[in-house]
């Protein structure tokens, strides 16, 4: 629990602070005061003050903020404008564009720094086609029936297994059936009844429905140049902004539910399990994340970055800006209904651990 607890700190703090101090860094470059460097949303818990900047850590855990003189955000701050040069508002369409987009950026520049990196100093990962269990993640039935890392599954029923392909061909059709699994480590020979759970993914224009019992093949690292790194590194990047605007779609069209979102709590568990399946898993989760919530926070939604992106879009239109009551009021709905949804996310976080996935 501690290091599961640990780990989901870890990774949360990191890629908040990298977002905000995207934003920090774009408001300085362009000569806006920065009033408040938050990591959380208010109330604070513990701040200091450093020259015009109050750096604190506040008591909701769901992201940060950095507060700009003559801005209404995350803080809820309804200062009036005065004109000063350093205020958001003084600057101009471009400027008020780059330091809103800048913390997106930043946690897109994460995201494949990491890959880049894993890729070029530990090498391309490439499944390997042998049987052995490389991910058996929690509450899926090969990890509750006691499969592990390492482990070879030789029997499905009376089917040998010698490749992956042919264990995929075996449990894929079987959803909802009982099979009998057999599988080996080291010496000795285990077996168990296991039900593949039936999940869904999406081909084209097609839903495809498959057994599961949750594992993943072995992974093997291949050596690459820099190059070829650099260019692993930018295909992770865009595979999971794909991917992710990919949900984000089939959410909204209602062929998704937000039962398969991992909220605080799933991801909590994630990093837990990928910390102790080692420091590659684990940092390739940070990536992930990353570029995960770097997308979500660009989306056109109150209190979000995208939502001040709308703000700024639509005063630039009108030439005049919106009134300062109305974005406050906004920000309050957006914020309501931010918390309402990570609840609902971590309710069904919640009913995952209790019933099973």
């Amino acid at each position: 629990m501690l290091v599961t607890i640990a780990a989901f700190i870890a990774v949360l703090g990191i890629i908040v602070f990298v977002h905000e101090l995207g934003h920090f860094i774009a408001a300085k470059m362009v000569g806006i005061r920065v009033e408040t460097f938050s990591l959380g949303f208010p109330p604070k818990m513990i701040s200091k003050k450093v020259g015009d900047t109050e750096y604190c850590i506040s008591w909701v855990p769901l992201g940060g903020y950095v507060k700009m003189a003559g801005m209404i955000d995350e803080s809820m701050d309804n200062e009036p404008l005065t004109g000063a040069s350093w205020e958001f508002m003084s600057k101009n369409f471009f400027q008020k564009v780059f330091v809103i987009t800048a913390g997106v950026l930043m946690n897109f520049l994460l995201g494949f720094l990491v890959y880049f990196i894993l890729s070029w100093q530990v090498g391309v990962p490439e499944a390997s086609n042998e049987p052995i269990v490389g991910y058996a993640p929690e509450g899926y039935p090969a990890a509750l029936a006691g499969m592990e890392i390492g482990d070879r599954v030789l029997l499905v029923d009376s089917d040998s297994i010698a490749t992956w392909q042919a264990l995929v061909d075996a449990i894929h059709p079987r959803a909802g059936d009982t099979l009998l699994v057999v599988w080996q480590r080291g010496e000795e020979a285990f077996s168990a009844n296991l039900v593949p759970q039936s999940e869904e993914y999406v081909n084209g224009d097609s839903t495809i429905s498959f057994g599961r019992i949750g594992i993943n093949p072995k992974v093997n690292f291949t050596e690459r140049g820099i190059g070829a790194a650099f260019q692993h590194g930018y295909y992770l990047t865009g595979f999971i902004i794909t991917e992710s605007l990919k949900i984000i779609r089939r959410l909204i069209l209602g062929e998704e539910s937000i039962k398969g979102i991992a909220g605080p709590i799933g991801i909590a568990q994630i990093s837990g399990q990928s910390i102790r399946n080692g420091l590659v898993e684990y940092l390739s989760l940070i990536a992930q994340v990353s570029i995960s919530i770097g997308l979500l926070n660009i989306m056109p939604f109150p209190v979000l970055d995208g939502g001040h992106l709308i703000f700024i879009s639509i005063e630039a239109v009108i030439r005049r800006q919106i009134p300062a009551k109305v974005k406050l009021n906004v920000q309050k709905v957006g914020l309501a209904l931010l918390l309402i949804f990570f609840l609902l996310v971590s309710y069904h976080d919640v009913m995952r651990i209790v019933v099973g996935p």
